[in-house]
Protein backbone atom coordinates (compact mmCIF):
# COMPACT_ATOMS: atom_id res chain seq x y z
CA UNK A 1 0.00 0.00 0.00
CA UNK A 2 1.13 3.20 -0.40
CA UNK A 3 -0.21 5.72 1.61
CA UNK A 4 -2.88 5.84 4.41
CA UNK A 5 -3.59 9.68 5.16
CA UNK A 6 -6.19 11.51 6.93
CA UNK A 7 -8.94 13.61 4.78
CA UNK A 8 -10.47 16.38 6.43
CA UNK A 9 -13.48 18.29 5.22
CA UNK A 10 -14.44 21.65 6.27
CA UNK A 11 -17.50 24.67 5.21
CA UNK A 12 -15.94 27.11 3.59
CA UNK A 13 -12.52 27.77 6.18
CA UNK A 14 -10.86 24.95 5.10
CA UNK A 15 -7.65 27.50 3.85
CA UNK A 16 -7.99 29.29 7.22
CA UNK A 17 -7.80 25.71 8.82
CA UNK A 18 -4.68 24.76 6.78
CA UNK A 19 -2.94 27.96 7.51
CA UNK A 20 -2.73 27.21 11.27
CA UNK A 21 -1.91 24.05 10.67
CA UNK A 22 1.14 25.09 8.62
CA UNK A 23 1.81 27.61 11.64
CA UNK A 24 1.85 24.87 14.08
CA UNK A 25 3.57 22.16 12.48
CA UNK A 26 5.83 23.90 9.81
CA UNK A 27 5.99 23.29 6.59
CA UNK A 28 4.73 24.01 3.47
CA UNK A 29 1.76 22.84 1.51
CA UNK A 30 2.05 20.32 -1.43
CA UNK A 31 -0.56 21.35 -3.42
CA UNK A 32 -3.36 23.95 -2.99
CA UNK A 33 -6.34 24.13 -5.66
CA UNK A 34 -9.72 25.08 -5.75
CA UNK A 35 -12.99 24.99 -7.34
CA UNK A 36 -12.21 27.22 -10.04
CA UNK A 37 -9.97 25.03 -11.50
CA UNK A 38 -12.77 21.97 -12.15
CA UNK A 39 -13.44 22.02 -15.40
CA UNK A 40 -17.15 23.57 -16.19
CA UNK A 41 -18.58 19.90 -17.04
CA UNK A 42 -17.85 18.70 -13.28
CA UNK A 43 -19.03 21.99 -11.81
CA UNK A 44 -22.31 21.82 -9.55
CA UNK A 45 -22.70 24.71 -7.68
CA UNK A 46 -21.94 28.76 -8.26
CA UNK A 47 -20.57 30.87 -6.18
CA UNK A 48 -17.48 28.49 -4.73
CA UNK A 49 -14.81 28.71 -7.16
CA UNK A 50 -12.51 30.43 -4.47
CA UNK A 51 -13.10 27.40 -1.91
CA UNK A 52 -10.04 25.10 -1.39
CA UNK A 53 -10.92 21.85 -3.65
CA UNK A 54 -7.53 20.08 -2.21
CA UNK A 55 -4.46 21.18 0.00
CA UNK A 56 -2.02 18.78 0.90
CA UNK A 57 -0.08 19.21 3.82
CA UNK A 58 3.00 16.80 5.24
CA UNK A 59 3.73 16.42 8.80
CA UNK A 60 6.49 14.17 9.86
CA UNK A 61 5.69 10.76 7.67
CA UNK A 62 2.03 11.54 7.23
CA UNK A 63 0.03 13.64 4.51
CA UNK A 64 -2.97 15.67 6.36
CA UNK A 65 -4.94 16.50 3.20
CA UNK A 66 -8.53 18.19 3.23
CA UNK A 67 -11.02 20.35 1.65
CA UNK A 68 -13.84 22.43 1.66
CA UNK A 69 -17.44 20.79 0.97
CA UNK A 70 -19.54 21.67 -2.00
CA UNK A 71 -22.93 22.60 -1.56
CA UNK A 72 -24.29 19.91 -3.07
CA UNK A 73 -22.58 17.35 -0.75
CA UNK A 74 -24.60 18.51 2.10
CA UNK A 75 -23.74 20.21 5.67
CA UNK A 76 -20.99 19.47 7.03
CA UNK A 77 -21.07 18.33 10.76
CA UNK A 78 -19.06 16.86 13.09
CA UNK A 79 -18.99 12.56 12.46
CA UNK A 80 -18.74 13.44 8.64
CA UNK A 81 -16.05 15.67 8.05
CA UNK A 82 -12.65 13.76 7.75
CA UNK A 83 -12.06 10.48 5.15
CA UNK A 84 -9.56 8.33 5.29
CA UNK A 85 -7.65 8.46 2.04
CA UNK A 86 -5.79 5.53 1.14
CA UNK A 87 -3.72 5.50 -2.13
CA UNK A 88 -3.00 2.04 -3.43
CA UNK A 89 -0.29 0.86 -5.48
CA UNK A 90 -2.19 0.03 -8.91
CA UNK A 91 -5.56 0.24 -10.60
CA UNK A 92 -6.07 -3.66 -9.59
CA UNK A 93 -5.44 -2.89 -6.09
CA UNK A 94 -7.62 0.31 -6.16
CA UNK A 95 -10.76 -1.90 -7.75
CA UNK A 96 -9.89 -4.74 -4.75
CA UNK A 97 -9.97 -2.23 -1.82
CA UNK A 98 -12.84 -0.39 -3.20
CA UNK A 99 -15.12 -2.94 -3.90
CA UNK A 100 -13.86 -4.38 -0.09
CA UNK A 101 -14.98 -1.43 1.46
CA UNK A 102 -17.98 -1.00 -0.17
CA UNK A 103 -19.44 -4.15 0.39
CA UNK A 104 -22.27 -3.88 3.06
CA UNK A 105 -21.64 -0.22 2.75
CA UNK A 106 -22.80 3.04 0.66
CA UNK A 107 -20.62 4.38 -2.80
CA UNK A 108 -20.66 8.11 -2.16
CA UNK A 109 -18.60 8.43 -5.75
CA UNK A 110 -17.92 5.39 -7.79
CA UNK A 111 -14.33 4.41 -8.54
CA UNK A 112 -13.59 5.95 -12.19
CA UNK A 113 -11.41 8.15 -14.15
CA UNK A 114 -11.11 11.89 -12.41
CA UNK A 115 -9.99 14.88 -14.30
CA UNK A 116 -6.82 15.33 -12.27
CA UNK A 117 -5.50 11.96 -13.93
CA UNK A 118 -6.64 9.71 -11.09
CA UNK A 119 -8.73 6.61 -10.64
CA UNK A 120 -10.75 8.07 -7.77
CA UNK A 121 -13.90 7.21 -6.10
CA UNK A 122 -15.56 7.92 -2.67
CA UNK A 123 -17.43 5.29 0.12
CA UNK A 124 -18.83 4.65 3.27
CA UNK A 125 -18.38 1.09 4.46
CA UNK A 126 -20.95 -0.76 6.60
CA UNK A 127 -19.04 0.32 9.90
CA UNK A 128 -19.82 4.39 8.89
CA UNK A 129 -16.27 5.40 8.02
CA UNK A 130 -16.00 7.29 5.14
CA UNK A 131 -12.89 6.32 2.78
CA UNK A 132 -11.23 7.92 -0.59
CA UNK A 133 -9.40 5.61 -2.65
CA UNK A 134 -7.03 7.43 -5.21
CA UNK A 135 -4.35 5.27 -7.38
CA UNK A 136 -2.74 8.65 -9.32
CA UNK A 137 -2.93 7.14 -12.92
CA UNK A 138 0.53 9.86 -13.75
CA UNK A 139 2.25 7.67 -12.04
Amino acid sequence: MAAVNPYLTFAGNCEEAFNFYKSVFGGEFLTISRFAEIPAEYKDSAGEDNLVMHVALPIGSTILMGSDSPAHMGPVNAGNNFSIAISPDSEADADRIFKGLAAGGKITMPLDKAFWGAYFGMVTDKFGIAWMVNYDLKG
